[in-house]
């Protein structure tokens, strides 16, 4: 019996993961009703709050999550994996894409994009980084982790596949963790010039 089965019922897996996840499409819908509102406090302060669970998370699977998942016993880390994985797969594509988007809408309504604007480059250096945090995110984290929900489905899961794709998320989200640091510093300037 792995950790999480000692934890959370078999039949309490399923109604959980939608329990759990739900609440992060509450993010995208607040940055819309700013945008209609044409709120630039809510709208600051979804692009804050998203980036800051998105940060958060990264950082956390990365040089937390990581490090315990690789001492784990195989049954124990196939059943973090396999709790994880589900809820992870809407969370973290919301929250990215919820902070790229009310950053970038922020930027040009304060008109930090125009190109005469000096802080116009610390912009340019923040969509350099979402553009890292994205490809890698969408075109590595997310297609792995789909992978490995897929894998998790089948009756008897090829657990090398879904240990070496798990190891690579973690490893990128290690990364994602550097860069979110980075694209912090970038705020901190932005914020205080």
């Amino acid at each position: 019996m792995g950790i999480v089965d000692a934890i959370i019922p078999p039949e309490r897996k399923t109604s959980l993961a939608r329990q759990v996840t739900w609440w992060v499409l509450a993010f995208p819908a607040a940055m819309t009703l700013a945008v209609i509102q044409r709120s630039m406090y809510w709208l600051d302060f979804v692009h804050v709050m998203s980036g800051t669970l998105w940060t958060g998370t990264d950082i956390f699977m990365g040089f937390i999550l990581g490090p315990i998942l690789r001492r784990l016993d195989p049954p124990q880390r196939k059943a973090v994996i396999g709790w994880l994985t589900p809820r992870t797969l809407l969370y973290l594509p919301v929250l990215a894409f919820t902070t790229g988007t009310a950053g970038w809408i922020l930027s040009t309504w304060m008109g930090i994009v125009a190109p005469m604007n000096p802080a116009r480059p610390w912009v340019i250096a923040a969509l350099v980084i979402i553009a890292i945090l994205a490809v890698q995110g969408f075109g590595i984290l997310l297609p792995n982790s789909l992978r490995t929900y897929r894998e998790l489905q089948k009756p008897v899961p090829d657990l090398n596949k879904i240990f070496r794709l798990n190891r690579q998320n973690n490893m990128l989200a290690g990364f994602q963790g550097v860069l979110q640091v980075a694209i912090i510093l970038v705020m901190a300037h932005l914020a205080v010039g």
